[in-house]
Protein backbone atom coordinates (compact mmCIF):
# COMPACT_ATOMS: atom_id res chain seq x y z
CA UNK A 1 0.00 0.00 0.00
CA UNK A 2 2.59 2.55 1.12
CA UNK A 3 4.96 1.44 -1.65
CA UNK A 4 2.41 2.07 -4.37
CA UNK A 5 1.40 5.41 -2.84
CA UNK A 6 5.06 6.47 -2.71
CA UNK A 7 5.62 5.40 -6.31
CA UNK A 8 2.62 7.42 -7.50
CA UNK A 9 3.82 10.41 -5.47
CA UNK A 10 7.28 10.27 -7.05
CA UNK A 11 5.80 9.98 -10.55
CA UNK A 12 3.51 12.94 -9.90
CA UNK A 13 6.34 15.12 -8.59
CA UNK A 14 8.57 14.09 -11.50
CA UNK A 15 6.04 15.49 -13.95
CA UNK A 16 6.76 19.00 -12.66
CA UNK A 17 10.48 18.91 -11.93
CA UNK A 18 10.94 22.67 -11.90
CA UNK A 19 8.04 23.27 -9.54
CA UNK A 20 9.19 20.42 -7.29
CA UNK A 21 12.71 21.85 -7.11
CA UNK A 22 11.54 25.37 -6.35
CA UNK A 23 9.10 24.14 -3.71
CA UNK A 24 11.81 22.12 -1.99
CA UNK A 25 14.19 25.08 -2.11
CA UNK A 26 12.60 26.71 0.93
CA UNK A 27 13.15 23.57 3.02
CA UNK A 28 16.69 23.25 1.64
CA UNK A 29 17.56 26.79 2.73
CA UNK A 30 16.02 26.28 6.16
CA UNK A 31 17.80 23.00 6.92
CA UNK A 32 21.12 24.27 5.54
CA UNK A 33 20.86 27.50 7.54
CA UNK A 34 20.15 25.70 10.83
CA UNK A 35 23.05 23.26 10.37
CA UNK A 36 25.46 26.02 9.26
CA UNK A 37 24.52 28.43 12.06
CA UNK A 38 24.83 25.83 14.80
CA UNK A 39 28.09 24.43 13.36
CA UNK A 40 29.69 27.86 13.00
CA UNK A 41 28.59 28.83 16.51
CA UNK A 42 29.94 25.59 17.96
CA UNK A 43 33.20 26.04 16.05
CA UNK A 44 33.59 29.59 17.36
CA UNK A 45 32.96 28.36 20.91
CA UNK A 46 35.58 25.63 20.49
CA UNK A 47 38.07 28.17 19.13
CA UNK A 48 37.56 30.47 22.12
CA UNK A 49 38.01 27.52 24.48
CA UNK A 50 41.26 26.60 22.72
CA UNK A 51 42.52 30.17 23.04
CA UNK A 52 41.69 30.30 26.73
CA UNK A 53 43.27 26.92 27.38
CA UNK A 54 46.34 28.16 25.52
CA UNK A 55 46.76 30.81 28.20
CA UNK A 56 47.16 28.11 30.80
CA UNK A 57 45.02 25.62 32.67
CA UNK A 58 43.25 26.67 35.89
CA UNK A 59 44.48 30.23 35.49
CA UNK A 60 43.71 33.38 37.46
CA UNK A 61 45.23 36.80 37.00
CA UNK A 62 45.38 39.74 39.37
CA UNK A 63 45.57 43.32 38.13
CA UNK A 64 45.83 46.54 40.11
CA UNK A 65 42.99 49.04 39.96
CA UNK A 66 39.45 49.46 41.24
CA UNK A 67 36.53 48.22 39.11
CA UNK A 68 36.79 46.78 35.63
CA UNK A 69 36.91 48.73 32.42
CA UNK A 70 38.27 52.09 31.22
CA UNK A 71 37.22 53.94 34.38
CA UNK A 72 39.36 51.83 36.74
CA UNK A 73 41.04 53.79 39.51
CA UNK A 74 43.54 53.34 42.30
CA UNK A 75 46.10 51.46 40.18
CA UNK A 76 48.63 50.76 42.94
CA UNK A 77 51.07 48.18 41.48
CA UNK A 78 52.15 44.90 43.03
CA UNK A 79 55.59 43.85 44.24
CA UNK A 80 57.70 40.70 44.08
CA UNK A 81 56.83 40.22 47.77
CA UNK A 82 53.13 40.02 46.80
CA UNK A 83 53.92 37.29 44.28
CA UNK A 84 55.97 35.35 46.82
CA UNK A 85 53.23 35.71 49.46
CA UNK A 86 50.63 34.22 47.12
CA UNK A 87 53.00 31.40 46.17
CA UNK A 88 53.82 30.50 49.77
CA UNK A 89 50.68 31.38 51.73
CA UNK A 90 47.78 30.31 49.49
CA UNK A 91 47.25 26.51 49.46
CA UNK A 92 46.67 25.00 46.02
CA UNK A 93 48.77 27.51 44.05
CA UNK A 94 50.99 25.75 41.49
CA UNK A 95 52.86 28.82 40.31
CA UNK A 96 52.87 32.62 40.19
CA UNK A 97 54.22 34.48 37.15
CA UNK A 98 54.60 38.26 37.40
CA UNK A 99 54.40 39.88 33.98
CA UNK A 100 55.09 43.43 32.81
CA UNK A 101 54.74 44.28 29.12
CA UNK A 102 55.19 47.11 26.64
CA UNK A 103 55.76 47.65 22.91
CA UNK A 104 59.27 48.28 21.58
CA UNK A 105 61.11 48.38 18.26
CA UNK A 106 63.35 45.32 17.94
CA UNK A 107 66.29 45.47 15.56
CA UNK A 108 68.90 43.08 14.18
CA UNK A 109 71.24 44.73 11.70
CA UNK A 110 69.07 46.64 9.22
CA UNK A 111 65.92 44.64 10.01
CA UNK A 112 63.43 46.13 12.48
CA UNK A 113 60.10 44.93 13.87
CA UNK A 114 57.71 46.43 16.40
CA UNK A 115 56.87 43.79 18.98
CA UNK A 116 55.81 43.24 22.55
CA UNK A 117 58.43 42.68 25.23
CA UNK A 118 57.65 41.21 28.63
CA UNK A 119 59.51 40.53 31.84
CA UNK A 120 58.64 37.50 33.95
CA UNK A 121 59.92 34.89 36.39
CA UNK A 122 60.74 31.18 36.48
CA UNK A 123 57.02 30.26 36.46
CA UNK A 124 56.34 31.97 33.13
CA UNK A 125 56.37 28.76 31.06
CA UNK A 126 54.25 26.58 33.35
CA UNK A 127 51.68 29.19 34.37
CA UNK A 128 51.06 30.66 30.91
CA UNK A 129 51.40 27.35 29.07
CA UNK A 130 54.43 28.24 26.95
CA UNK A 131 57.08 25.79 25.78
CA UNK A 132 60.66 26.39 24.74
CA UNK A 133 61.29 25.56 21.09
CA UNK A 134 65.07 25.81 20.73
CA UNK A 135 67.65 26.73 23.32
CA UNK A 136 66.66 27.11 26.97
CA UNK A 137 64.81 29.26 29.50
CA UNK A 138 66.46 31.58 32.01
CA UNK A 139 68.35 29.92 34.87
CA UNK A 140 68.12 31.04 38.51
CA UNK A 141 71.31 33.11 38.32
CA UNK A 142 70.08 35.03 35.26
CA UNK A 143 66.73 35.74 36.90
CA UNK A 144 68.34 36.99 40.14
CA UNK A 145 71.03 39.08 38.49
CA UNK A 146 68.87 40.55 35.74
CA UNK A 147 71.05 39.16 32.96
CA UNK A 148 70.83 40.65 29.46
CA UNK A 149 69.30 37.56 27.85
CA UNK A 150 65.98 36.93 26.11
CA UNK A 151 63.69 34.41 24.40
CA UNK A 152 61.97 35.15 21.09
CA UNK A 153 58.43 34.33 20.05
CA UNK A 154 57.95 32.98 16.53
CA UNK A 155 56.91 36.30 14.94
CA UNK A 156 59.90 38.47 15.96
CA UNK A 157 62.19 35.50 15.30
CA UNK A 158 60.92 35.22 11.73
CA UNK A 159 60.85 38.95 11.07
CA UNK A 160 64.31 39.64 12.46
CA UNK A 161 66.24 36.49 11.54
CA UNK A 162 64.25 34.83 8.76
CA UNK A 163 65.52 31.25 8.42
CA UNK A 164 68.73 31.96 10.39
CA UNK A 165 69.35 30.39 13.78
CA UNK A 166 68.90 33.21 16.35
CA UNK A 167 70.58 31.43 19.28
CA UNK A 168 73.56 33.42 20.54
CA UNK A 169 72.68 36.46 18.39
CA UNK A 170 72.15 39.99 19.72
CA UNK A 171 68.80 41.76 19.49
CA UNK A 172 68.36 45.47 20.17
CA UNK A 173 65.12 46.40 21.96
CA UNK A 174 64.94 50.21 21.66
CA UNK A 175 68.23 51.20 23.33
CA UNK A 176 68.76 47.90 25.17
CA UNK A 177 70.61 44.91 23.69
CA UNK A 178 70.10 41.30 24.80
CA UNK A 179 71.46 37.90 23.76
CA UNK A 180 69.00 35.30 22.45
CA UNK A 181 69.25 32.09 24.49
CA UNK A 182 66.03 30.42 23.33
CA UNK A 183 62.83 30.55 21.31
CA UNK A 184 59.20 29.88 22.20
CA UNK A 185 57.07 27.32 20.42
CA UNK A 186 54.36 29.07 18.36
CA UNK A 187 50.76 29.40 19.50
CA UNK A 188 49.40 31.19 16.42
CA UNK A 189 46.61 33.73 16.28
CA UNK A 190 43.78 33.76 18.77
CA UNK A 191 40.11 33.75 17.75
CA UNK A 192 40.10 37.50 18.37
CA UNK A 193 42.88 38.02 15.81
CA UNK A 194 45.72 38.64 18.26
CA UNK A 195 49.14 37.26 17.34
CA UNK A 196 50.13 35.36 20.47
CA UNK A 197 53.68 34.84 19.15
CA UNK A 198 54.39 38.60 19.02
CA UNK A 199 56.57 38.49 22.13
CA UNK A 200 60.13 38.81 23.46
CA UNK A 201 60.62 37.60 27.05
CA UNK A 202 63.24 38.96 29.46
CA UNK A 203 64.04 38.14 33.09
CA UNK A 204 61.74 40.27 35.25
CA UNK A 205 64.59 42.20 36.91
CA UNK A 206 66.19 42.91 33.55
CA UNK A 207 62.92 44.34 32.29
CA UNK A 208 62.40 46.40 35.45
CA UNK A 209 65.89 47.88 35.33
CA UNK A 210 66.05 48.57 31.59
CA UNK A 211 62.47 49.61 30.81
CA UNK A 212 60.76 50.64 34.06
CA UNK A 213 63.32 52.06 36.43
CA UNK A 214 61.45 50.56 39.39
CA UNK A 215 60.49 47.18 40.90
CA UNK A 216 56.73 47.44 40.31
CA UNK A 217 54.70 44.55 38.85
CA UNK A 218 51.68 45.11 36.65
CA UNK A 219 49.97 41.70 36.52
CA UNK A 220 50.23 38.49 38.51
CA UNK A 221 49.27 35.28 36.67
CA UNK A 222 48.47 32.39 39.02
CA UNK A 223 47.89 28.73 38.16
CA UNK A 224 46.06 26.28 40.41
CA UNK A 225 47.21 22.77 41.20
CA UNK A 226 45.34 19.91 39.52
CA UNK A 227 41.98 19.31 41.18
CA UNK A 228 41.93 22.67 43.00
CA UNK A 229 38.93 24.89 42.27
CA UNK A 230 39.95 28.29 40.99
CA UNK A 231 36.96 29.83 42.76
CA UNK A 232 38.42 28.86 46.13
CA UNK A 233 41.79 30.32 45.13
CA UNK A 234 40.06 33.52 44.05
CA UNK A 235 38.61 33.94 47.55
CA UNK A 236 41.91 33.13 49.30
CA UNK A 237 43.96 35.45 47.05
CA UNK A 238 41.46 38.27 47.53
CA UNK A 239 41.65 37.91 51.34
CA UNK A 240 45.47 37.82 51.29
CA UNK A 241 45.82 40.83 49.01
CA UNK A 242 43.35 42.87 51.04
CA UNK A 243 45.43 42.12 54.11
CA UNK A 244 48.74 42.99 52.42
CA UNK A 245 47.36 46.20 50.91
CA UNK A 246 45.78 47.26 54.24
CA UNK A 247 42.25 47.59 52.91
CA UNK A 248 39.74 48.25 55.70
CA UNK A 249 36.67 45.97 56.11
CA UNK A 250 33.86 47.22 53.91
CA UNK A 251 36.18 49.21 51.64
CA UNK A 252 36.41 48.34 47.95
CA UNK A 253 39.35 46.35 46.60
CA UNK A 254 42.05 48.31 44.79
CA UNK A 255 42.84 45.25 42.69
CA UNK A 256 40.94 42.78 40.59
CA UNK A 257 41.14 38.96 40.58
CA UNK A 258 39.82 37.33 37.41
CA UNK A 259 39.20 33.64 36.95
CA UNK A 260 39.72 32.28 33.43
CA UNK A 261 37.21 29.51 34.18
CA UNK A 262 34.54 32.16 34.83
CA UNK A 263 35.51 34.06 31.69
CA UNK A 264 35.37 30.84 29.67
CA UNK A 265 31.95 29.97 31.12
CA UNK A 266 30.65 33.47 30.36
CA UNK A 267 31.91 33.35 26.77
CA UNK A 268 30.48 29.87 26.34
CA UNK A 269 27.11 31.04 27.66
CA UNK A 270 27.06 34.05 25.34
CA UNK A 271 28.08 31.90 22.38
CA UNK A 272 25.38 29.32 23.17
CA UNK A 273 22.68 31.99 23.40
CA UNK A 274 23.77 33.62 20.13
CA UNK A 275 23.98 30.26 18.36
CA UNK A 276 20.51 29.28 19.60
CA UNK A 277 19.13 32.64 18.49
CA UNK A 278 20.66 32.34 15.02
CA UNK A 279 19.41 28.75 14.72
CA UNK A 280 15.90 29.88 15.69
CA UNK A 281 16.02 32.65 13.07
CA UNK A 282 17.25 30.14 10.49
CA UNK A 283 14.44 27.75 11.46
CA UNK A 284 11.95 30.40 10.31
CA UNK A 285 13.08 29.50 6.79
CA UNK A 286 11.71 26.01 7.38
CA UNK A 287 8.33 27.45 8.25
CA UNK A 288 8.44 29.65 5.14
CA UNK A 289 9.36 26.55 3.12
CA UNK A 290 6.42 24.72 4.67
CA UNK A 291 4.07 27.51 3.59
CA UNK A 292 5.47 27.14 0.08
CA UNK A 293 4.70 23.40 0.17
CA UNK A 294 1.15 24.06 1.33
CA UNK A 295 0.64 26.61 -1.43
CA UNK A 296 1.89 24.24 -4.15
CA UNK A 297 -0.15 21.34 -2.79
CA UNK A 298 -3.29 23.51 -2.84
CA UNK A 299 -2.57 24.31 -6.49
CA UNK A 300 -2.02 20.59 -7.13
CA UNK A 301 -5.39 19.74 -5.57
CA UNK A 302 -7.10 22.27 -7.84
CA UNK A 303 -5.29 20.97 -10.93
CA UNK A 304 -6.09 17.33 -10.12
CA UNK A 305 -9.69 17.74 -8.97
CA UNK A 306 -11.07 15.68 -11.85
CA UNK A 307 -8.47 12.93 -11.20
CA UNK A 308 -9.52 12.87 -7.53
CA UNK A 309 -13.16 12.58 -8.57
CA UNK A 310 -12.40 9.59 -10.81
CA UNK A 311 -10.49 7.81 -8.03
CA UNK A 312 -13.30 8.38 -5.56
CA UNK A 313 -15.89 7.26 -8.12
CA UNK A 314 -14.13 3.92 -8.74
CA UNK A 315 -13.95 3.06 -5.06
CA UNK A 316 -11.02 4.88 -3.52
CA UNK A 317 -11.62 5.96 0.06
CA UNK A 318 -11.21 9.50 1.32
CA UNK A 319 -8.31 8.38 3.54
CA UNK A 320 -6.55 6.96 0.45
CA UNK A 321 -6.72 10.34 -1.29
CA UNK A 322 -5.58 12.11 1.87
CA UNK A 323 -2.65 9.72 2.27
CA UNK A 324 -1.63 10.29 -1.35
CA UNK A 325 -1.34 14.05 -0.94
CA UNK A 326 0.30 13.79 2.47
CA UNK A 327 2.97 11.49 1.05
CA UNK A 328 3.63 13.92 -1.81
CA UNK A 329 4.02 16.76 0.69
CA UNK A 330 6.41 14.75 2.89
CA UNK A 331 8.46 13.68 -0.15
CA UNK A 332 8.82 17.34 -1.15
CA UNK A 333 10.02 18.18 2.35
CA UNK A 334 12.44 15.24 2.54
CA UNK A 335 13.95 16.07 -0.87
CA UNK A 336 14.63 19.57 0.40
CA UNK A 337 15.86 18.18 3.72
CA UNK A 338 18.42 15.83 2.13
CA UNK A 339 19.73 18.58 -0.14
CA UNK A 340 19.73 20.99 2.82
CA UNK A 341 21.89 18.65 4.91
CA UNK A 342 24.44 18.41 2.09
CA UNK A 343 24.50 22.17 1.51
CA UNK A 344 24.63 22.87 5.26
CA UNK A 345 27.67 20.63 5.71
CA UNK A 346 29.44 22.24 2.74
CA UNK A 347 28.70 25.77 4.03
CA UNK A 348 29.86 24.79 7.53
CA UNK A 349 33.15 23.42 6.19
CA UNK A 350 33.72 26.49 4.03
CA UNK A 351 32.90 28.92 6.85
CA UNK A 352 35.19 27.05 9.26
CA UNK A 353 38.05 27.34 6.77
CA UNK A 354 37.43 31.04 6.08
CA UNK A 355 36.97 31.98 9.75
CA UNK A 356 39.82 29.68 10.84
CA UNK A 357 37.76 27.92 13.51
CA UNK A 358 37.35 24.18 14.13
CA UNK A 359 34.65 22.38 12.15
CA UNK A 360 32.18 21.15 14.77
CA UNK A 361 29.13 19.37 13.33
CA UNK A 362 26.63 17.85 15.75
CA UNK A 363 24.97 14.68 14.40
CA UNK A 364 21.97 15.47 16.57
CA UNK A 365 21.50 18.86 14.91
CA UNK A 366 21.72 17.28 11.46
CA UNK A 367 19.18 14.58 12.38
CA UNK A 368 16.88 17.04 14.12
CA UNK A 369 16.93 19.43 11.14
CA UNK A 370 16.17 16.61 8.73
CA UNK A 371 13.40 15.21 10.96
CA UNK A 372 11.89 18.67 11.35
CA UNK A 373 11.70 19.00 7.58
CA UNK A 374 9.49 15.87 7.59
CA UNK A 375 7.33 17.35 10.34
CA UNK A 376 6.95 20.52 8.26
CA UNK A 377 5.88 18.39 5.29
CA UNK A 378 3.17 16.67 7.35
CA UNK A 379 2.01 19.84 9.10
CA UNK A 380 1.70 21.98 6.00
CA UNK A 381 0.54 19.16 3.74
CA UNK A 382 -2.32 18.14 6.01
CA UNK A 383 -4.72 20.95 5.03
CA UNK A 384 -4.42 20.44 1.23
CA UNK A 385 -4.68 16.65 1.72
CA UNK A 386 -7.78 17.08 3.88
CA UNK A 387 -9.33 19.38 1.27
CA UNK A 388 -8.69 16.79 -1.46
CA UNK A 389 -10.18 13.99 0.65
CA UNK A 390 -13.38 16.01 1.29
CA UNK A 391 -14.20 16.53 -2.37
CA UNK A 392 -17.52 15.02 -3.48
CA UNK A 393 -17.03 12.67 -6.45
CA UNK A 394 -19.86 14.18 -8.50
CA UNK A 395 -18.58 17.75 -8.01
CA UNK A 396 -15.01 16.72 -8.72
CA UNK A 397 -16.00 14.97 -11.98
CA UNK A 398 -17.80 18.11 -13.17
CA UNK A 399 -14.68 20.20 -12.60
CA UNK A 400 -13.15 21.54 -15.82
Amino acid sequence: MIGSVLRIALLQLARNKGRTALTSLGILIGVAAVIAMVSIGSGATAAVEQDLSGLGQNLLFVTPGQHRGPQSTGARPFSEADAEAIRSQVPGVAGVAPLNQLQVVAAVGDRTWRTGVGGSSQDFLSVLNWKVGEGRFFDEAELLSGAEVCLLGRTPQTELFGARDPLGEKVRLDAFTCTVIGTLQPKGRSTFGQDQDELVVLPLRTYQRRFQGNRDIGTLYISAEAGVETGRLDTAITALMRQRRHIRPGAEDDFDVRDMAEIAAMLDSVSTVLTSFLAAVAAVSLVVGGIGIMNIMMVSVTERTREIGIRLAVGALARDVMLQFLVESVVLAFVGGIAGVAVGLLVSAGAARVLDVPLVVSPWVVLASFAFSGVVGIAFGWFPARRAARLRPIDALRHE
